[in-house]
Formats: structure tokens, C-alpha cells, sequence
């Protein structure tokens, strides 16, 4: 199959390099040094989504939110101009099911599947192979496109219906949001009282309290690392959406809803350009406490 690849940042540009690997790719994203990085390294650029579509059996996309994958695809010059019956759309961002669904609906009206496929996992992930991809829609089709996702990582899960793959998602961002905030909250409680952070890292770790944030944000703060390259305002809409969707089906969001406000005031403290980086210092900010130091 021919493939391409729309939306070059760093969780979609990473799962294109990965599929680099094995197969020929078409690239196109907004920003042109993007697109020439990849065309250095083997990628064939495409001036638009459309003429993308024309030569491809594939798109896969990525982008921030799924009104950017609406614009991608049914705007002026977009993928819809060049799709033919019988093409798949393979949307990997973390979007919104609804919105999801109501894309899938209209490209079935003329004979293309759109296939929701986010990731989790990161960058570093996607890199090494190992990242999670959740895939929703006919079975079929999902067949068709599986080899595709093993090429990036052997870590494939059909979810069911068209949509589902972006609640599991959503699902998951939100456990690991929750997570990471109490962490942070109640370690600092610790740092107050006089723990060193080595101290308490090596407790929970081999404690009931372990999770992803202190197995792995933990100890990389201790080593004055980065803990995330994730956007901290695309945890806040992944969150939000989250909340949202519990606010429709009746599932209380108790702790889901504390945790979407504390990721909102961080974005106004700061900014939406900050990562997840950004929780730490909101959390030293307010316990008046240094993790480190």
C-alpha cells in the first residue's frame, strides 16, 4: 500500500519515522522545514493533503485536536479532494469520539473508512518500538491496516467500534494525569516534613504506591531531567474531553474534574506551550516547597 503522513510534531513525527523504516512515505505538514527534514531522510514531500491523497492507499494523520483533523481533511486543498472509494484515513491524534464519529460517518457516505488509531507511550515510545496503539472500526478494514501499526510496534489493540479507541485513550490520559498530580502532591507533602526525595522515590517504587509518575517522572527529576515532552494544554483538553464525555453518560469524574481544574490553572500560570514539566513547578509553587534541593 501507498502511505502518507500528515502532522510532522513530535508524537506524529516520530510515528512517521517509525514507519520509515519499512515502508516508502509520503509526508506533508504545515510547516515546510518539517517536511524537508523528512525529505532528507528518504520521505517524498507533498504539497497538500490533496495531492497526498491522490497517490495514496493510506493517510495517516496526527495532529493537536480533531478540528484540526476535520481541517486536514475537508478543507480547501484537504485529503477529501483526493480520496477515492475504498481509501482509509487512519486518524492517530488524541481527539474527541464524537467528533470521530461524525467524520467516519461522512468520508462512509463516499466509500472511505476512517480508522481512529491514537498512541500512548510517547515519543521515546514510538522510537523504540513499544508504544500502544489502540485502533477502533470494522474489523475488516483493521485487519487490512494491522500490519501497518506492527511496523511500529508490536502493541496492537482493537477496541471496537469506530470512536472507541479514543475513549480508551482519553481513558488512560486521564488515569495518568490523576496519577501523576497526586504524586506530585503528596510527595511534596513529604519534602515539607523533611524527606528526601531519593528517600521517597525508593519507597514507593517498591510500595503499593507505585505508578508511572514515580517509576519514572520521579527519578528523572532527581537527575535534573525533562519528565515529559507532552503539551501540558493537550492533557488539559484530553481531560476536559474526558470530563465532559462523564458528564453525558452519567459516570461521576470527581477526582477527574479537581484534577482538569489544577491542569487549568497551571496553563494560565504559565502558558500552552509549557509540557507536563509544568505540574512540578505549580506543585512546588503552591506547597512553597522544592522537589530537589
Amino acid at each position: 500500500m501507498e502511505l502518507g503522513y500528515i502532522g510532522l510534531g513530535a508524537m506524529g513525527g516520530a510515528l512517521a519515522r517509525r514507519l520509515m523504516l519499512s515502508h516508502k512515505l509520503r509526508v506533508h505538514d504545515l510547516r515546510p522545514d518539517m517536511v524537508e527534514e523528512f525529505a532528507k531522510n528518504g520521505a517524498i514531500p507533498t504539497q497538500s493533503g490533496a495531492a497526498m491523497a491522490r497517490e495514496c492507499d493510506v493517510v495517516l494523520i496526527c495532529v493537536p485536536r480533531s478540528a484540526n483533523v476535520r481541517d486536514a481533511i475537508f478543507s480547501e486543498g484537504g485529503l477529501l479532494e483526493g480520496l477515492e472509494p475504498g481509501k482509509i484515513v487512519i486518524d492517530q491524534t488524541s481527539g474527541d469520539p464524537d467528533e470521530t464519529r461524525q467524520m467516519a460517518a461522512e468520508l462512509a457516505e463516499k466509500g472511505i473508512t476512517l480508522i481512529d488509531a491514537p498512541v500512548s507511550g510517547g515519543p521515546a515510545g514510538a522510537d523504540a518500538g513499544t508504544i500502544a496503539i489502540m485502533a477502533a472500526g470494522p474489523l475488516d478494514i483493521f485487519e487490512k491496516v494491522k500490519p501497518l501499526f506492527e511496523s511500529i510496534s508490536p502493541n496492537v489493540f482493537h477496541c471496537g467500534d469506530t470512536g472507541n479507541a479514543h475513549v480508551v485513550k482519553l481513558v488512560n490520559n486521564t488515569i495518568a494525569a490523576s496519577c501523576r498530580l497526586a504524586t506530585l502532591e503528596a510527595v511534596a507533602m513529604g519534602r515539607k516534613y523533611g524527606l528526601p526525595l531519593d528517600i521517597m522515590t525508593d519507597v514507593i517504587n517498591k510500595s503499593s504506591g507505585s505508578n508511572n509518575t514515580s517509576k519514572n517522572a520521579l527519578p528523572k527529576m532527581l537527575a535534573g531531567e525533562p519528565t515529559s515532552n507532552f503539551g501540558l494544554a493537550l492533557m488539559l483538553k484530553d481531560v476536559s474531553l474526558a470530563t465532559q464525555m462523564g458528564a453525558k453518560c452519567g459516570a461521576p469524574m470527581f477526582i477527574a474534574n479537581m484534577v482538569r481544574g489544577m491542569l487549568q490553572t497551571s496553563v494560565y500560570e504559565y502558558d500552552d506551550g509549557v509540557d507536563m514539566d509544568a505540574t512540578i513547578w505549580a506543585v512546588e509553587k503552591a506547597a512553597d516547597t522544592k522537589f530537589v534541593g
